[in-house]
Order: C-alpha cells, then sequence, then structure tokens
C-alpha cells in the first residue's frame, strides 16, 4: 500500500484518508475536516484536472483547492 497526496491520486483511484496536515489550525485543511474529509474516509477521485479537484466522499462530491488536497494524505490499495 503506497502513502501520497490526495492531490496525486488519477481519476477513479480510491484512497483511505490517513492524515490531514494542519488540521489543529482553522486552515483549509480544517475546514476540509469539517466537510467530511476525516481520517479513515475513504474518497474517490472524481476529476483531478485543472483547477480544483473533484472527490466523492460518501454520498457527497466536494471540490478541493489544489493546495489543501497536497496537505491529505491517502493510503491507496
Amino acid at each position: 500500500m503506497a502513502m501520497l497526496p490526495l492531490g496525486l491520486l488519477g481519476d477513479g483511484e480510491v484512497g483511505e484518508i490517513v492524515a490531514v496536515a494542519g488540521a489543529d489550525q482553522k486552515t483549509g485543511a480544517a475546514r476540509a475536516e469539517d466537510m467530511g474529509l476525516r481520517i479513515g474516509k475513504r474518497v474517490l477521485m472524481l476529476n483531478n484536472g485543472a483547477g480544483p479537484l473533484l472527490v466523492k466522499v460518501d454520498e457527497s462530491r466536494i471540490a478541493i483547492d489544489r493546495g489543501v488536497a497536497m496537505k491529505i494524505k491517502v493510503r491507496t490499495a
């Protein structure tokens, strides 16, 4: 299993969130946790093109800034 930033997942790839850097402060990463991007959640990358990323968590689709996505570490299968 590889660990990498969420921003490096390709379209259609799935990862499990294992760490969110800066979640203890009111940063973009902390707001990501407020949107449901928490440790243990599985995320599906819907679109990793130019601009913000689009991911699916549970039944929600969430747009994430690329800088914030690079602070979220995921484990791939």
